[in-house]
């Protein structure tokens, strides 16, 4: 399908989506609480309005210079986190009025009083609208930081003398509308903070063009390691355009690895680091798409593997190749929860450290974020990933 016609096919799809459920907001929030005219009309305008903003906003985002459209943009970004959220509140209501309803038939004692009706259909509005503004102005506050967060993972092929080894792993971070120079400074000055071995980006990193975003990215060339830093594609740089991303990273110190792998340390005190492109990549041509195949051809099996993918699901290949310890992002956690149980349906981890078959996967929630400026229940970081030795680890174990 043309690039042009999907994209089409998405707005028409999205805004279906959004219309269904701004018109269940109306019901549960407007019209079932009785609000007043002239309220009534103007809230119905509102949510209208808004209902509007965000598919213009989605249209919009790539058509205008990044520090316009972070102005312009963003308020209608926060209303489609709290329409998200909102709609959450009222569906957990209505779940919640829909049990108490059966247990009142139950019970043979069904509230027949009309005004009655109507109080409990305010009190019920009412409650979700509080849980709702409540929840988004918290992922509100949450989506303004990131933290650092520690994660050790033993290894069984890594040598001895590369126990503690450290890779400082950032992904999704989005750099675009909402996210610029600012935001890349305040990581920069983190990542050198931890004096890590290595930097990993695991993708997603811009949301626009080189041409509009290439003097925030230059950012990251003041980015300090001992073994420099690496980076493979996420879905969002072939939106994006990869191959300009590609060409343009190196100039700022940046390795990007598609499809292949490089050697850390030296000789027998040393491991493989290995680079996918993403899976998404393949529909753009030009010889993208990951091929661990490739990436792999050739490699020591007896050397530890850490390979760098954007999405968790790469993990169910890399099992099968020796992968030692694969790092992905693409998830966000989920961003806004109960995102995450969707997200679960998709990707075999959605966050933290878990193993599949042999292989140990992490995966992030992200250091940026994409569309809302908010999180719920799954904060921001800067991952500090501390390899161990398994070997040195029997040994503290048994001393």
């Amino acid at each position: 399908m043309p690039r042009a016609l999907s994209f089409v096919l998405f707005i028409v799809i999205a805004t279906s989506i959004f219309a269904a459920v701004h018109y269940y907001l109306w019901l549960r929030l407007v019209r079932d609480p009785g609000v007043p005219q002239p309220y009534q009309r103007v809230f119905t305008w509102v949510l209208i309005s808004l209902c509007v903003s965000i598919p213009a906003s989605l249209l919009l985002r790539r058509a205008l210079p990044p520090s316009v459209a972070s102005f312009a943009l963003t308020p209608s970004f926060i209303w489609l986190g709290t329409m998200f959220l909102l709609f959450v509140a009222v569906a957990i209501v209505d779940v919640t009025k829909w049990v108490g309803l059966g247990l009142e038939r139950w019970l043979s004692r069904p509230i027949e009083d009309p005004d009655k009706r109507l109080t409990l259909s305010r009190l019920f509005g009412f409650a979700a609208f509080a849980l709702g503004t409540t929840s988004s102005a918290v992922a509100l506050a949450e989506g303004k930081r990131f933290r650092v967060k520690r994660v050790e993972v033993p290894l069984e092929k890594l040598p001895a003398e590369l126990d503690g080894l450290t890779i400082a792993q950032l992904t999704d971070v989005h750099v675009g509308p909402s996210l610029g120079s600012d935001f890349l400074r305040e990581i920069v000055t983190t990542v050198n903070a931890l004096d890590a071995d290595l930097v990993a980006i695991t993708g997603d990193l811009v949301d626009g063009s080189v041409e509009q975003l290439g003097p925030a990215v230059s950012e990251l060339a003041k980015l300090e390691s001992r073994l420099g830093t690496y980076f493979v594609t996420g879905n969002h740089e072939y939106y994006s355009g990869a191959e300009p991303w590609c060409a343009k990273l190196p100039e700022y110190g940046i390795r990007v690895l598609r499809n292949e792998r490089v050697v850390i340390g030296r000789d027998e005190h040393s491991i493989d680091l290995a680079g996918v492109d993403d899976l998404q990549g393949h529909r753009f041509g030009n010889g993208h798409g990951a091929d661990l195949n490739k990436a792999l051809a050739g490699r020591d099996p007896n050397r530890e593997l850490v390979l760098l993918a954007h999405q968790p699901k790469v993990a169910l290949q890399a099992e099968h190749h020796g992968v030692g310890l694969q790092l992905s992002g693409h998830t966000h956690g989920g961003q806004l929860w109960p995102f995450n149980w969707l997200v679960k349906l998709q990707q075999p981890v959605v966050s933290g450290l878990e193993k599949i078959g042999r292989t140990w996967v992490y995966v992030s929630n992200g250091t940026g974020h994409w569309g809302p400026p908010m999180r719920l229940g799954a904060p921001a970081e800067i991952t500090q990933v501390v390899l161990r030795s398994q070997r040195v680890l029997e040994t503290d174990a048994l001393s």
